[in-house]
């Protein structure tokens, strides 16, 4: 099942999201087979990155929330929120 990460940055965290940039693209990549889309959030600019949003495919509840836990974003405390929600591709169709 697709499950959709919408993640907040806390503010002023910057320099948090640079300093764990690589080991977040690392994790992806380590992913990449179960992940349909993934992207930062842009501010209103669309010069800064604010927060992240990801669509990703996990069995269950409990797996789209150990995938979030073990994103290094999460692990440094980047993140304000996360909603994980479960998400079905409509279109365009598959």
């Amino acid at each position: 099942m697709l499950y959709m990460f919408h993640c907040t940055d806390k503010a002023g965290a910057a320099q948090v999201r640079v300093d764990n940039r690589p080991a977040h693209l690392a994790y992806l990549e380590s992913n990449a087979d179960r992940i349909f889309v993934a992207g930062p959030l842009l501010s209103d600019d669309g010069q800064g990155m604010v927060g992240s949003l990801l669509i990703v495919d996990c069995a269950d509840e409990a797996a789209a929330k150990a995938f979030a836990d073990g994103d290094p974003y999460a692990k440094a405390g980047l993140f304000e929120s996360v909603e994980i929600r479960a998400w079905r591709r409509v279109y365009p169709k598959a």
